[in-house]
């Protein structure tokens, strides 16, 4: 199979400005010998660091990454809007590039006029252009501002009018950044049709996206970057599963570090409190604690020292909808009780409880406590929509007197891949009569 993109061992350096070191003129610059390659290393930074691949003559080539990882600069090197500090970049046919919005636009001038320029400078002919214009305005959907000036466009309109003009002077190669997120849901469908229209004639795409659904679904291969190194490659299902559990394992640590800064905060004001006040109070609780801000407040003759979320594999703050959770809570009472309830609310970002229950609800009726316990709750199907919550989690008497209340102290996050709205998930099917018919029926 012939290759339309090959990379071998490239480097892209960018210096550091903040370093006082200077060229007097970039006369004495050239005479140096280099404008980078002579600065020490603290004097530079690696956008793109040894990075090699091939993509193989019409084909879908996918590249993920986080922001700054050099995604947009490894595709301005592809496309040769700029070049590499070392190795060597091949590409074999006419590039069109939609790389950065409103890229070779004049925002002073019209739509129109914006088509032939850009028109001219990926190659076609002013009769080419002509021939195409009607095409490309109807498929950008502007038929009704295509002479008015571009700085008056919005984002989307740039978007489609860039996209338009892209794929209609029919490259070899099409490079496609990020840029379209900021288009409908409408037109996004119209440029994945216009994709695999590409594929089935020959085309390569090289496509730069956070739609991770559309590499696995699209994508014939894919390349994971992060900080200018491939840390990926293959195929678009593996790669995007092993970008995704980096993803995640960076997001449980951040959340694991957010949930002991809280409680270490609130247990040194809570024991700076119970200092100030000889009974050992710890401040009174708010009114009404579902209103109440974070904090932690009790008398201390119950105390929570540790509370875990755990999934089927351990302790964690990430779970699937619908999977299960135990929260795990690790107490101590001082002395023995015989009046304690153990309670747990969940709420979700927007301060809305989801949920709460306590053990008195549950006709639980303590009897004794002493020493070190633990106690869980085990949801049995975590039915959250996608998004991330909080809990409260609370030993307090019967009548509601906190010996140790942890207000929105412990974080967690349910991720689906269906985006439906609200709080709550229940477990439905949909059925439609013979006469009503889907492009996937759900269960394909």
């Amino acid at each position: 199979m012939s290759t339309a993109i090959e990379l071998r061992e490239v480097r892209k350096l960018y210096r550091r400005y903040a370093h006082r070191r200077r060229f007097a003129t970039l006369k004495s610059a050239l005479i140096s010998g280099s404008l980078a390659s002579d600065l020490r290393p603290d004097e530079t930074f690696t956008a793109v660091g040894g990075v090699s691949f091939r993509v193989p003559t019409g084909s879908a080539f996918g590249i993920i990454g986080r922001n700054g990882s050099g995604k947009s600069t490894l595709l301005k090197l592809i496309a040769g809007i700029i070049k590499p500090s070392s190795g060597e970049v091949k590409v074999a046919g006419r590039i069109s590039a939609l790389i950065e919005l409103g890229a070779g636009f004049h925002p002073e001038i019209s739509g129109r006029e914006n088509v032939f320029i850009n028109g001219v400078m990926l190659g076609l002919t002013k009769r080419e252009i002509t021939e195409r214009f009607d095409e490309i305005v109807e498929f950008a959907e502007l038929e009704a501002f295509i002479d008015a000036p571009v700085k008056t466009y919005s984002s989307g309109m740039y978007m489609r009018l860039g996209f338009a003009v892209a794929v209609h002077v029919d490259p070899d190669i099409l490079i496609v950044d990020e840029v379209l997120a900021v288009g409908d849901e409408g037109f996004s469908l119209k440029c994945l049709d216009k994709f695999a229209e590409f594929k089935r004639r020959g085309k390569t795409i090289l496509l730069v996206t956070h739609g991770l659904g559309t590499v696995q679904q699209f994508c014939d291969g894919a390349v994971w970057l992060d900080e200018g190194q491939i840390k990926g490659r293959g195929d678009p299902r593996r790669v995007v599963h092993m970008y995704l559990s980096d993803v995640a394992a960076a997001e449980e640590a951040l959340l694991t570090a957010e949930d002991k800064k809280r409680v270490e905060a609130t247990t040194s004001e809570k024991a700076t409190e119970a200092s100030a006040d000889e009974s050992g109070a710890g401040g009174e609780p708010p009114a009404d604690m579902f209103r109440a801000s974070e904090g932690r407040w009790g008398s201390g003759d119950a105390t929570i020292t540790d509370v875990t979320l755990d999934d089927d594999d351990g302790p964690t703050h990430l779970f699937q909808s619908g999977e299960q959770m135990t929260v795990r809570m690790r107490v101590t009472a001082s002395e023995p009780l015989n009046d304690f309830v153990f309670g747990i609310s969940i709420f979700n970002a927007e301060g809305i409880c989801c949920y709460g229950t306590n053990t008195d609800i549950e006709e639980l009726r303590s009897e004794t406590m002493g020493g070190d316990g633990e106690v869980c709750l085990v949801i049995e199907r975590l039915d959250l929509v996608e998004g991330t919550y909080k809990l409260d989690v609370a030993v307090h008497t019967r009548e509601g007197r906190p010996y140790d209340y942890h207000r929105l102290l412990h974080t967690f996050r349910v991720k689906s891949d269906v985006k439906d709205v609200g709080i709550y998930r229940p477990r439905h099917t949909w059925t439609f009569t013979p006469n009503i018919r889907f492009r996937n029926p759900p269960g394909e």
